[in-house]
């Protein structure tokens, strides 16, 4: 009977254990996944793109932020399931942090890990306007109202202001002679935060805006399409594309554009903004720090609202390097309305003859440049490198890229320079202004017949701002011939 007793409890032991093998599946591997390792926020916070989970168990996420960071959902069951990150606007300064769990019951854990930068400077966005599309053109369209561009070079970018390395005060005389040259497009370089009144702020001399709005001015008034940029400044963007300066950097990004953006809010589509100069970008790493750099340019300007809405900006490819730009530069900042960027590069090839002022021991200057202009009478200074194949591969490259897909392309500073230091005096002083004059009008033409948009930079070496006489025939004739 015992045995019996016995026999029977195994068997209903045998059937519980097959029972609850079958339910639970053991030959089934736990699994948990989550779309996101990490998310992070602009100081003014703002609500994440869906982050999936999926589990073959029931889930639940710890949220040790509450008070700053809420979730769509909490938990959920077997399957596939969404859920989003709201983060509310960062006013303490400094970053701030957080690390979620989600926990399944089936003993598989992840961690998503939550960033959000601070406003280390008070919001200049005071006054934002509703969008007005009204007459602002497509970057595509605007481009193909200006052909010729000049750039009014050491003057608004200067340390010591306006007249601080020399240049006279800019008038609308100049401008005028500017556009009967045949220039049709001005470049301000333009420094904002040598110009402070209050560093710990980073609030811009309201008389400095004043100033640079009146040149500006000029420029619209007469119909000329014009290149506002913040240039060099000292460097504090354009040396510190890294990521442990990468949160102070977009903070002042942010902080100066909303403050330029709204004085100037008011000019119809003639005015454009440009992100930066020539930033020192040269890896993948650096050129999404860039991007983010370009990102807050962007996203400062369109929130002041009114044209700035719909108004053409310009981000700068690494170094401005035509090169380095085709091969990192492979996405454009998220823009709220299409089709309102442009790219730029500059071209100063090969340096050593364009802007070069000394022998260095990487290489000598050169004095000579492109076919048929090479010397016979000095040939050791003749160019062996950046000549025609090499301009022309890399406007190819930036037709490619960005101008056959709509995305037009500003040639923001382009030049080379006659010799007259008498210890670098080239000795076939004939054969060296020829080269000067061919690589101008060679370098203007194909640009164009690319649709790429040059712009000149001159300090003053071709055109005296003083009685705006022309110093320089030659090279304006030779800019105007590759034009046309």
């Amino acid at each position: 009977m015992k045995q019996k007793f016995l026999y029977q409890m195994l068997l209903l032991f045998m059937i519980s254990a097959s029972s609850f093998s079958c339910s639970k599946n053991p030959d089934e591997e736990p699994y948990l996944t989550v779309s996101a390792e990490s998310v992070s926020f602009m100081p003014e916070g703002g609500t994440s793109e869906p982050i999936a989970i999926e589990a073959n168990s029931k889930w639940a996420i710890t949220n040790s932020a509450s008070s700053w960071l809420q979730l769509s959902k909490l938990s959920g069951v077997q399957g596939t399931d969404k859920t989003t990150f709201t983060a509310s606007a960062n006013n303490s300064g400094v970053s701030r942090s957080a690390v979620l769990t989600v926990t399944a019951d089936n003993g598989q854990a992840r961690r998503i890990t939550v960033t959000q930068t601070g406003n280390l400077y008070p919001s200049y966005n005071l006054s934002p306007k509703p969008a007005d599309a009204a007459g602002m053109s497509t970057a595509v369209e605007l481009a193909a109202k200006f052909k010729l561009g000049w750039n009014i070079g050491n003057t608004f970018e200067a340390p010591g202001g306006e007249t601080g390395w020399g240049s006279p005060v800019i008038t609308e005389e100049y401008v005028k002679a500017v556009k009967q040259l045949g220039f049709s497009a001005i470049r301000i370089p333009c420094a904002w935060n040598f110009h402070l009144d209050n560093e710990a702020t980073a609030h811009i001399d309201q008389n400095w805006i004043k100033r640079v709005k009146e040149v500006v001015g000029y420029c619209v008034s007469n119909d000329i399409y014009v290149m506002l940029n913040i240039h060099w400044d000292g460097g504090w963007l354009e040396k510190n594309i890294t990521k442990a300066k990468q949160e102070a950097v977009n903070a002042k990004q942010k902080a100066l554009w909303e403050q330029i953006a709204t004085a100037m809010r008011d000019f119809d589509e003639h005015l454009m903004f440009a992100s930066a100069n020539e930033p020192d970008a040269k890896n993948a790493e650096e050129m999404a720090v860039l991007a983010s750099y370009h990102q807050t340019f962007v996203k400062a300007v369109r929130s002041t609202g009114g044209r700035n809405s719909h108004r053409v900006l310009i981000v700068q490819g690494p170094q401005t390097n035509s090169g380095l730009t085709f091969d990192l530069m492979n996405t454009l900042p998220t823009d709220e309305v299409p089709n309102r960027l442009m790219v730029e590069v500059h071209n100063y090839t090969p340096s050593q003859f364009c802007i070069g002022n000394k022998d260095e021991s990487w290489g000598k200057l050169i004095y000579y440049w492109g076919k048929g202009h090479h010397s016979t009478i000095e040939p050791e200074r003749n160019a062996t490198y950046g000549e025609e194949d090499e301009i022309i591969a890399d406007y190819n490259k930036m037709k490619t890229k960005f101008i056959d897909k709509g995305i037009p392309v500003i040639m923001g500073e382009y030049g080379a320079y006659r010799r007259s230091d008498p210890a670098y005096l080239p000795k076939d002083l004939a054969m060296h202004n020829a080269s000067l004059d061919y690589w101008i009008s060679f370098t203007t033409k194909e640009a164009l017949a690319r649709g790429i948009k040059p712009f000149w930079w001159d300090i003053g070496a071709a055109v005296d701002r003083s009685n705006f006489n022309v110093k320089d025939q030659r090279t304006i004739d030779a800019i105007k011939a590759g034009a046309n």
